[in-house]
């Protein structure tokens, strides 16, 4: 059977899916970023901020569009899913609001906090060791496991239409509200890993701002997307490394390649360090306690990795806040 690649109308049809459950995540102007950046006095800089979802990141939009559409096929058998702890969470809330029992597969080394959020929202969680799925595969073997013993239905984290669609809800909110302003996009800056985020959000963004650069921003250790646009086809990177743990996949989707490969100029890699002094950057001139994943493009822009030519607004996309307060502090400690 052909894979079905979602379009913006995919997306569309999502946003009244998505909607009656969760409100537009802000578009914050950043005006440190614009001083930071020496942009001109004509451009702005927006904050995407996916933090302010009930489930601290936007993992929440796919899932809830994925579980509107699978509702019925669901019916009373479990949704099983692989997490590194956000799609678990947002997967967990469209579980609650669905009314549908989710058991969720996470690294035992996944952040307390993202644990604490799953099992808040009703969700059964089983762990694996990621420092050796990569000879083990275990991950993925739990996961069918629960879709085959116990007539689970198995979500994708990211590879997925609806679950792409539902993603790109949120940048449909930002063509919105730049478009009641009349801003024009020069700079789309964005999270790439397993690509339901970017994916999702390049669609909506190509149809609304059609000349905007879109950029993908991966961990230096994790840059299999990169390679993907360099080598024309997909590339699995066996054991990614950072301190990013939501952009660890080992590839993009076979569902997000097709969009992501016509639509992204570029991906750019940020080591673990700049991650770091984006983080307390966006702290300080914020007071945005975000997670590593949710400040690395803000890192690319910060290091001037992205090239701003152009006359239009940037924006750059924080997607999700979840980080143990512990681990926070000690990234943040650059001295």
């Amino acid at each position: 059977m052909p894979l079905h690649i979602p379009t913006i109308d995919d997306v569309l049809q999502a946003e009244p899916r998505v909607r009656p459950h969760v409100s537009p995540a802000p578009l914050i102007r950043s005006y440190a970023l614009e001083k930071e950046l020496g942009v001109e006095a004509t451009r702005c800089v927006w904050i995407k901020d996916y933090g302010w979802t009930p489930v601290g990141s936007f993992k929440l939009l796919g899932a809830l569009n994925w579980m509107a559409v699978h509702q019925n096929e669901i019916g009373d058998r479990p949704v099983a899913a692989h997490s590194s702890g956000n799609f678990a969470s947002g997967i967990a809330y469209a579980g609650m609001r669905f009314g549908k029992r989710v058991i969720i597969v996470m690294p035992e080394t996944a952040p307390q906090v993202k644990f604490e959020l799953t099992r808040s929202f009703g969700a059964e969680i089983r762990t694996y060791d990621i420092a050796t799925d990569h000879q083990t595969g275990v991950r993925d073997r739990i996961t069918r496991e629960i879709a085959e013993d116990e007539r689970g239905v198995q979500a994708s984290p990211y590879d997925d239409p609806h679950v792409i669609a539902g993603n790109g809800v949120g940048a449909l909110e930002v063509v919105r509200e730049l478009r009641a302003q009349q801003r024009v996009i020069s700079h789309y800056v964005c999270q790439v890993s397993g690509g339901g985020l970017m994916a999702g959000q390049a669609l909506a963004i190509a149809d609304g701002y059609p000349q905007a650069a879109l950029i993908g921003v991966e961990p230096a250790g994790a840059d299999d997307f990169a390679q993907s646009l360099a080598a024309g086809k997909r590339v699995r990177i066996d054991r990614p490394a950072s301190i990013c743990d939501g952009l660890l996949s080992y590839d993009v989707g076979e569902h997000n390649w097709p969009i992501l490969s016509q639509h992204i100029r570029c991906s750019v890699a940020v080591p673990d360090l700049e991650t770091r002094a984006a983080m307390k950057w966006l702290y300080d001139k914020h007071g945005l306690r975000t997670e590593p994943s949710g400040a690395i493009a803000t890192a690319a822009l910060l290091t001037g990795k992205v090239d701003l030519a152009g006359d239009g607004d940037v924006v750059v996309v924080v997607s999700g806040r979840n980080v143990d307060e512990s681990a926070f502090r000690a990234w943040i400690d650059l001295d």
